[in-house]
């Protein structure tokens, strides 16, 4: 049995060769007795069940087929896709996980995150991850028609994207106080997480964190086998 942990494959309907690569992971690398963890932006946008399930269709199949073989999949929202609902769950199987969530793998207490909690000097983010995250918020999204909720996830993104240009690398990534203190509330030793797209083993004074790569023209993900070590891989698609 393994532990796979993925993230931030920002599937997008424009860009079927990232679908098509899922589909191939989990049809030929994944056993019935693995576990995956997918840990936030699976999708580039998910604008509510209503359209996400027909949209990502054919990821939606892909996982129901996962977890009917017998393999558990656990997904943790990330900023792009923190709309997912129980029917996303329900039509797939997937376990939904809070995030953050402490997994025991073989006896180690480890700490699973999106990761953008994590960039704390990023305020203009975290004080947008506030308003959409407010349950008031995004039930009056959600009460949209599917066309006016596109356009402004549309226009969020190319907004961010402009935001983005203009801001220094090191804003964009994790706080070292943030990381600390995180690990240290939870009382672990080894933190995993996405959103920041610099896949890297960081070691610490307090333990180890571990940053999962994106989707682009390569795939990246964790594998760790029960009872041996974890290790990084990265793979063409």
């Amino acid at each position: 049995m393994r532990r796979l942990l993925i993230a931030d494959l920002h599937l997008h309907p424009a860009r079927p060769e990232l679908s098509r690569a899922l589909i191939d992971f989990c049809q030929q690398r994944i056993n019935a007795d693995d576990e995956l963890y997918i840990l936030g932006d699976l999708f580039e946008a998910w604008i509510g069940d209503d359209v996400g399930l027909v949209t990502h269709a054919d990821t939606i199949a892909c996982l129901k087929q996962l977890t009917l073989k017998g393999t558990k999949v656990f997904f943790m929202a990330g900023n792009r896709d923190f709309l997912i609902g129980p029917k996303f769950s329900l039509a797939t199987g997937v376990q939904i996980l809070d995030d953050p969530t402490v997994v025991n793998f073989d006896g180690q207490h480890v700490l699973l995150m999106h990761g953008d909690t994590l960039c704390t000097d990023d305020i203009g983010y975290q004080d947008f991850r506030s308003l959409v995250r407010d349950l008031s918020w995004q039930n009056d999204f959600l009460a949209m028609s599917p066309a006016l909720r596109m356009q402004q996830a549309n226009d969020y993104r190319q907004q961010s994207q402009a935001l983005t240009a203009m801001k220094p690398n090191d804003i964009m990534d994790v706080n070292a106080d943030a990381v600390s203190h995180v690990m240290n509330q939870h009382q672990v030793r080894l933190l995993i997480h996405g959103h920041t797209h610099r896949p890297q083993v960081h070691h610490l004074n307090n333990g180890d964190r571990v940053v999962l790569g994106d989707w682009g023209g390569h795939f990246d993900y964790l594998s760790w086998p029960q009872g041996q070590a974890w290790h990084l891989i990265r793979e063409s698609i």
